[in-house]
């Protein structure tokens, strides 16, 4: 990536910590199937992403999901719903190379398209009480991969987007960042290759 990263940014869900709707529905549904139709009603769901930009509240999302499920699933939606951040677990690697990062003398932020509920999950979060910033775009209303929400974070903490690498698992996000005149590398799940494209 070369000596001009100086910050590194993090995308939170799938690159520091987990975020499977499936898995967290398992928890609570009395099978697979139902643990597969809880997580197409809630997470997987196209009012999700609503949730996510702060358009909707927690009560509406739960509402529209409780609409597409039959009633012997409410009670089971209800206890995922309230609980599945309990189950979104750090990922070791990922956090490690981050707190590795800052000691560094790196930059380290985190950029999510994320809920309210980003509050709880982010005390799971191994490396969140070192980072240097934050932004979720619950609180912003603008979501990525929208330039402006890149171009937020950098101007929010006086940050030159050519020195920021920006760490997203999904290539539109990637994409998005580029666009804003950081650098981004598509996160696969390999910490040491991120490792390897930061610090050689």
């Amino acid at each position: 990536m070369g000596s001009s990263i100086r910050n590194v940014i993090f995308d939170m869900g799938g690159v520091l910590m987990r975020f499977d709707g499936r898995f967290f529905a398992s928890f609570y549904a009395p099978s697979e199937a139902d643990a597969r139709a809880i997580s197409e009603a809630l997470f997987e769901s196209s009012s999700w992403p609503l949730l996510d930009a702060g358009v909707i509240d927690e009560d509406t999302m739960e509402r529209v999901a409780a609409a597409a499920l039959p009633e012997r699933l409410h009670a089971p939606l209800h206890e995922c719903f309230a609980h599945w951040h309990e189950h979104s677990d750090p990922y070791p690697e990922a956090n490690e190379l981050a707190l590795r990062l800052k000691r560094e003398g790196y930059g380290i932020y985190l950029l999510s398209n994320a809920g309210k509920r980003f509050t709880e999950q982010s005390r799971r979060m191994t490396a969140f009480p070192y980072m240097d910033g934050w932004l979720v775009s619950a609180w912003e209303r603008v979501m990525k991969p929208d330039p402006a929400i890149y171009q937020l974070i950098c101007e929010r903490y006086a940050l030159d987007p050519a020195t920021c690498l920006f760490v997203d698992d999904n290539a539109n996000n990637v994409e998005g960042a580029r666009l804003a005149g950081m650098r981004g590398f598509l996160y696969e799940g390999d910490a040491g290759a991120l490792e390897r494209a930061i610090l050689g």
